[in-house]
């Protein structure tokens, strides 16, 4: 897959924004989340921000890499995340594991 414009979030938002404002941006400009947040589906008000703006969140499971190994892997999941987003209806969240595998997690 190419042609996949990437937008970094401290390039539109404050790099301490709160996950509910930006979360909010994300779903009115119909943005796909790309996160290393893993704790986000864990809290009530990001959750639920995130499902009421219609995002589609891909969620980075693996611990303690650099930038440029997130990169790497998020460029390997491109061909699954297309598919997913193909697949499934927004609002979701999904997962990528390191090998670039992506599991919905709540639909």
């Amino acid at each position: 897959m190419t042609g996949a414009t990437v937008l970094i979030h401290d390039d539109h938002f404050a790099p301490d924004e709160q996950d509910i404002n930006w979360l909010k941006v994300a779903g009115e400009k119909g943005w796909i989340v790309l996160t290393k947040d893993s704790r986000i589906r864990y809290r009530v008000l990001e959750k639920t921000t995130l499902m009421n703006a219609g995002v589609a969140a891909f969620i980075l499971t693996s611990a303690d890499l650099k930038g440029n190994e997130m990169a790497e892997i998020f460029v390997n999941a491109l061909p699954a995340i297309s598919k997913t987003i193909k697949k499934y209806q927004k609002p979701f969240i999904a997962k990528i594991a390191r090998s670039g595998r992506v599991s919905v997690l709540e639909n």
